[in-house]
Order: C-alpha cells, then structure tokens, then sequence
C-alpha cells in the first residue's frame, strides 16, 4: 500500500456532475479537497443523458418541488454555465391521441412553480420550429434549453483544480478507511499504474450516483437506490432547433432535443439489477419505441439517418423506512451518516438530476462545513464557470476555432493563439476538431485515451463516428504514448465502443458504414488483432 502523507478536508468520490460540482464548491470555500473518479469525468449517467437543460416543467405538475429547483438552477447556469448551455426554448405539444384539457392543468403547475408557460397558436408552433409534427391540437412555449454534460462537468473540474484541488481519474475506491465509527480516508486501486493507494480527509463525500450504494456498503451502511435504466437514440443530423416535449404526463420517448449537430429522442425508464450498471445495452424493442415515439414529435426523424444509440442509469432513491424501494424519490438526497447511521466523518449526496448538481453540492459542502467548523458561504451561484467568463475577442476566426470556442468558451483564446499551420489542420472534419485543440485537451483536460478526447472536444461523435478522424487523433496522441502498440490497442478499443452504440441502429446504410469502417480499421490497419483487449475507458 502506497501512503499519501497529504492530508485533506475532503475526499470526494465520483467524477460525475455531481462530485465535480461539489469539487469546487468546496474547494472555493477554502477546504483541501480531493477529486477520486474510477474511470473517467462523466464517465457514468452524466455521459448518458439527453443533454435537456429542464426548465421543470415536465415536473411541474407531478413534483412541484423538483420543478421549483429545476427552473431556479436553469436561470443560474444560463449565467455561470453559459458555455455549455445553447438557450432553444422549447415546446410542449398536445397531438391529436391526446387530452387537450391536460394542457390547463399544465400551465398551471408551471405557473405555480415559477416557469414561464406561454400557451401559444398551433400555427404559431409551426412558425417556431418547422420540424414540429403539424396535426398538433395545442402548444405551450417554455424555457427549456439544451446543455452539454460533457463541458460542464469539465469545467467544474477544471475550476475545483484552479482553487487549489487535486483530481484524479482511473483512481477506483476498494476501501474506506474506518477508526472508531469515523471514516478517516479511503484505499484507492491506480488502474494505470495497478498501485494501491491510501488518503486521508477528516470528510468523505460519496457522490458516485448508482454506485454509491456500493460505497456505502464499504462503509456497513445502507442506502436504498435502485437503477433506473433509460435508452437514447441520437440522429446524424439536428432536426429541430427548439427542445420538443409531449404535453402529457411523463411517459417513454417524449423528449426530442437538439445538440450540437445532431438530436437525441428520450428516454424509457426500466428498473434493472445492479449488476447490470456497468454494461448498459439498448435492445431492439427499445429502438422501436424511441423511434415510434419519437415520429410523432417531430415526422422526419422517420426520415432521418439514427448514428447511434446508448443507455444511462438513474441514481432513484427510496426511503429509509422503505427498502422495497416503492416510494421511490427523483429529488435531492443528502445522507449525514454520523446522525443516521453512527458513522462521523462521511456523507452521501444523491438523487436529483443533471439540472439540479449545483444545488447538490451546496447541500454536501455545506454539511461538510459544518463538520469541519467552516464559516464560508457557497459561491457557485454567482460565480462563472472558467470558459463563461464576459467574452473576449479571440485572435482570429476560423471555422475550427469557432467551433472550439463553443466547446471551450473564453478559454479558446489558449488554442487560437498558434501561429502553427500544422496545429491548425483538422484531426475531425464533421466536427471541427483542431491539432491544437487536441493538444491542448491532452495538455490540461484529464485526457489518456480517444475516449477521454471524444468527451473533451466531441472527436469521432459526428456523423462518421470516428471512421475518418479517430486515426488523426491516434496520430496526434502518440506523443502522450510510449509505444506505438499502445496506441493501435486505444485505437482499436476506441472503434468497439462505437460499434457498441451503432450495433443496436445497425441496418441499412448504417450497416453498410459498419462494414466500411470494419474495412478500413481490419483490412487496412490490422486492428483485430487487438479484439478483447481491455483499454480503460
């Protein structure tokens, strides 16, 4: 076991939205804090939503409460997160199959909850957003936006380190470490080096989503959550420019939302074994109901080419008195496990949504502080996000400096500064990814493999799916790679985890991409030689 003789205020454990917001919020208040994430940032369901930036209305009149955090945290990150929030506005559609009068007491929920609900003309949908399917009976025009999961738990990460963190990825807790009923540290597996590892805080902060019902269990404690799956399906090509809803109580594929270039149609919700988390596939049944679903948002999705589809889990909690898990909860849940359960030193922060992690993580550092004697208040609120600072003038304009500056905000002014023609060539066309800002994703964003670059700056996400781009961005990478083996089994991992998200869409000229790809990267690159081969992702 390799000691660590730093010693923290606090360890937090998971990479997700959720523990890098709380990374920051309680490294801006002052306190020595460790970041642990298994794997890599967003790694989990913060990787796998549909990227819907709520406005609560969809909970407005089944969870008032929900609803109320969700459109207060809406209005804060527009300010502190405005690099990674693209404001769409959205629709809420009554189609012919259903109740009109459900719209009346739609409205109202939202009007009570504080959401703008503007009942709008059918005619005057349509004007908005074209895609919108035309036999619609009623519309109602809400502040939903779309945000990207990806750059925002980035930036949480990035900021936490500004103010003095540590961050670690690939760094797997196997242990805690428990003196006298207070949890004093955690044992942590380096899956890079294979070394053990031990650090100490006077706080634990579990915030592994799903997983952290099995942290708590490292710990003798219990924490009721049960997963629940949903499935998403992303088309190679944006549909719509307004988030498109079904105004209806919650039910499967009602949500179309647009991304970037594409669009993703969500979500099916199922109750799955735990057992299960780490290898989330989407069956063919939930294919056709994504697809089904959604056609009647938005008919050219019938149409429309699916690049590929995925599937996340949701961290759902039931209460203590209830281990059957029936009254299940989709709010905020934040555990002081020396008042519930006898055991100082460790908390549990869960629940919730993507919408409400800044919330959460006022919640966990605040109970921290209180522990720790600390006397600060949370800033996070008011406080920008490093990329959503005022703008600045960038140096020059080019296409893929302004597609990084979508992705990366204030802080492309680092990549455009290259005078380098070489550092200006694209490694990914569809997506406008740059040698320079591939380098300096490498440099300062956590990245060690292709799949940590695509979730830093969208390489391989477009409509090739990595077919044209992922060996540039192999290329470029060999500099951070001892061997050139290395990189050929990144490589080669880097097309199956694709594969694994075509093969569910995989008919037609999606097939026939498949096999072309399969012929570049078998015939051409001799890659199947690395099949089964682990690469951490």
């Amino acid at each position: 076991m390799e000691p660590n003789h730093k010693e923290y205020d606090v360890i937090v454990i998971g990479g997700g939205i959720t523990g890098a917001g709380t990374a920051r919020d309680c490294a801006m208040r002052g306190l020595k804090t460790l970041l642990l994430e298994r794997f890599d940032y967003s790694y989990g369901a913060t990787g796998r939503n549909h990227g819907l930036l709520h406005s609560g209305a969809r909970y407005a009149v089944t969870d008032k409460e929900s609803a109320t955090e969700c459109i207060q945290e809406n209005m804060t990150l527009r300010k502190v997160a405005r690099h990674c929030v693209e404001e769409t506005d959205g629709l809420f559609i009554t189609l012919p199959e259903d109740d009109l009068a459900y719209q009346k007491t739609f409205v109202d929920a939202c009007h009570a909850a504080g959401i703008r609900a503007d009942i709008i003309d059918p005619e005057e949908a349509k004007r908005l957003e074209p895609s919108v399917n035309p036999t619609l009976i009623g519309a109602v025009r809400i502040p939903d936006a779309s945000i990207d999961p990806f750059r925002l738990t980035m930036a949480n990460v990035y900021d936490a380190q500004l103010h003095g963190a540590d961050a670690l990825t690939y760094h797997e807790v196997t242990d805690l470490i428990i003196n006298q009923n207070r949890v004093e540290g955690v044992k942590v597996l380096d899956h890079h080096t294979g070394i053990n590892k031990e650090f100490h805080a006077k706080v634990t902060i579990n915030a592994a989503g799903i997983w952290g019902t099995l942290v708590a269990q490292k710990a003798g404690v219990t924490v009721n959550m049960f997963p629940a799956r949903g499935a998403l399906l992303i088309f190679g090509h944006r549909v719509n420019n307004m988030v498109i809803n079904r105004c209806r109580k919650p039910a499967n594929a009602d949500i179309l939302v647009p991304d970037d270039t594409v669009c993703v149609i969500g979500t099916t919700s199922d109750r799955v074994p735990m057992d299960t988390v780490d290898d989330m596939r989407v069956t063919p049944q939930e294919v056709e109901v994504l697809l089904r679903e959604g056609e009647k948002l938005a008919p050219a999705l019938a149409t429309t080419r699916i690049l590929r589809a995925y599937a996340g889990v949701r961290p759902l909690v039931a209460a203590d008195n209830d281990p059957s898990g029936r009254s299940i909860s989709r709010g905020i849940v934040c555990l002081d496990h020396e008042t519930r359960d006898g055991l100082a030193g460790f908390i549990t922060i869960t629940g919730g949504k993507m919408m409400t992690y800044r919330l959460m993580a006022e919640d966990a550092t605040n109970l921290a502080c209180k522990k720790l004697n600390i006397n600060k208040a949370c800033e996070t609120a008011t406080t920008p996000l490093p990329g959503s600072e005022p703008k600045t003038e960038l140096p020059k304009k080019t296409t893929a400096v302004m597609a990084a500056e979508g992705r990366h905000g204030t802080l492309t002014k680092a990549i455009a500064q290259t005078t380098d023609i070489v550092e200006d060539a694209l490694v990914c066309e569809c997506e406008h990814v740059s040698v320079s800002e591939v380098n300096y994703a490498m440099d300062n964003l956590h990245v060690h493999n292709l799949v940590n670059l695509r979730r830093r700056t969208r390489v391989g996400m477009g409509t090739c799916q990595g077919e044209l781009c992922a060996t540039r961005a192999a290329g470029v990478m060999c500099r951070k790679q001892e061997q050139a083996q290395d990189v050929k089994q990144d490589l080669a991992a880097f097309i199956n985890e694709r594969w694994k998200g075509v093969q569910p869409v995989a008919w037609g000229d999606n097939m026939a991409e498949a096999q072309l790809t399969a012929t570049i990267y078998e015939g051409l690159g001799g890659l199947n030689q690395y099949e089964g081969k682990e690469v951490l992702q």
